[in-house]
């Protein structure tokens, strides 16, 4: 479970790193769709570190219940 985790994490890294990339090669061109990927990268960069606390708080929790 814990690696479905992770891996989603750096599911969300890669859509803003893809984002991040289109805003760049969309610079001066289209305001709104450059707007639009713009607030996907924010959204997924902010949900990275979401679920990366989330994941970390469940591992803890978990490592405290075996002990």
């Amino acid at each position: 479970m814990i690696r479905i985790l992770k891996y989603t994490e750096y599911l969300y890294l890669i859509v803003a790193i893809f984002s991040l990339v289109k805003v760049i090669k969309l610079w001066g061109s289209s305001l709104e769709e450059m707007g639009i990927f713009l607030l996907f990268g924010v959204v997924s960069i902010g949900m990275f570190f979401f679920r990366r606390s989330y994941r970390l708080k469940f591992e803890k929790r978990q490592n405290e219940n075996k002990k």
